[in-house]
């Protein structure tokens, strides 16, 4: 760990005078604060993104995270939010309104697209989907109203990548603001800031807090991209994190270092083991030779983190349920990012009128912790095994 990462996840913005010097800084557990005189309560009024007035708008240990995750992002600023889907939904309506249109990457988070599908639609914002392997495709989508991009590289299911700086000089040129999924690398393994990238979005559920424990999510930026935000949408909609969970944020941050590579680490181990596996049709990992974008990946990407997708040699579901049944090590459930690992099933989104998604039945999404590399091999090896 380098001296200003480790700096940055240990002591920057603690404050620890103002907090009885304690080690661990305590939790400001107050709905709102008191001011001696009528100017400087005024004065907090007019400064509230950085002066608590009410905690729904600044607390000081909301105000420790937003710190370090916006130095982690490389940015001037960041929010923090009660998740992460209310984050990207705050940047996507602070800077669109009615009749403008959204250039959006194909198969974003399930959440992104139901509020560009779903939502804003309802308030005439349209939005063309396309794919973006080929950065280009932003600049073909574009029409005069266009005013935002958003991409997510990698997405979190299929991991296709964009070249972030190609969609950045686009729309650069064409003044459209940008946003950046950054869930899958975490600001450990990518910045999207530093290729020119507006606004990086994350859900802090899953690698910033890292301990299954907490739903997040943070938006990081310029300090005018911030305000701007804080002063209509983020006050507006109310989505603010309690001071207990941005304290447990900053709490999981402090291993977020050690974490992300562990992870990075035996999923590479993990990877290797699947595609070479003959029950395995296919392994969706960028950071794989057999990736189409692998060269994009290693040049935008430090490192790939521990959600990968494979796909069985199965022929029906039935040999899908009994490889994930028999997963012993690999916990059933949604979310990703904390230190145990998990599974995730594309078969169990089949309901009483056939699938939810177009994905095929085969996908199972895996997510690669931090325990021993061998043991989940082993399991993956005997789940194999049942197909």
């Amino acid at each position: 760990m380098s001296e200003d990462l480790s700096h940055l996840l240990t002591h920057l913005g603690e404050d620890r005078e103002r907090g009885y010097d304690a080690v661990v800084p305590p939790i400001v557990q107050s709905g709102n604060f008191t001011y001696p005189t009528v100017a400087a309560m005024r004065h907090a009024v007019q400064n509230e993104m950085e002066m608590p007035l009410y905690t729904r708008g600044f607390n000081p240990t909301v105000a420790m995270a937003r710190q370090k995750l916006a130095a982690l992002e490389h940015a001037e600023d960041a929010l923090l939010f009660s998740s992460g889907s209310a984050a990207v939904a705050a940047a996507v309506i602070s800077f669109t309104k009615a009749d403008d249109h959204v250039v959006c990457v194909h198969k974003p988070y399930n959440w992104t697209k139901k509020l560009l599908s779903e939502l804003l639609v309802r308030f005439g914002v349209e939005t063309t989907y396309v794919d973006g392997s080929d950065a280009e495709n932003y600049r073909r989508a574009c029409k005069p109203n266009t005013t935002f991009f958003i991409t997510e590289s990698p997405n979190s299911l299929t991991f296709e990548l964009q070249d972030l700086r190609v969609v950045a000089a686009i729309a650069k040129e064409k003044k459209i603001t940008t946003l950046c999924d950054n869930s899958y690398s975490s600001p450990l393994f990518q910045n999207p800031i530093d290729f020119g990238i507006d606004m990086v979005a994350h859900s802090g559920t899953k690698y910033l807090n890292g301990h299954s424990d907490v739903v997040c999510g943070v938006l990081a930026g310029s300090k005018a991209h911030m305000r701007q935000v804080m002063s209509k949408e983020f006050m507006t909609l109310g989505a603010a994190p309690s001071p207990h969970d941005a304290w447990l944020l900053v709490r999981g941050l402090r291993t977020l270092e050690l974490r992300v590579n562990r992870s990075a680490d035996n999923a590479e181990k993990v990877a290797r083991f699947l595609e070479a596996h003959p029950k395995v049709k296919r392994v969706h990992w960028p950071f794989l030779e057999s990736h189409p974008q692998h060269a994009l990946a290693k040049r935008q990407m430090k490192r790939c983190g521990g959600l990968m997708t494979i796909e069985l040699d199965a022929t029906d579901e039935a040999a899908v349920e009994r490889f994930c049944d028999h997963l012993k090590r690999f916990l059933m459930a949604v979310s990703w990012g904390g230190y145990e690992s998990l599974q995730w099933p594309v078969c169990a989104l089949k309901g009483p009128d056939g699938y939810l998604t177009d994905l095929p039945f085969n996908m199972v999404r895996l997510y690669v912790g931090i325990e021993e590399a061998q043991l989940l091999i082993e399991d993956l090896g005997q789940a194999l095994g049942k197909l």
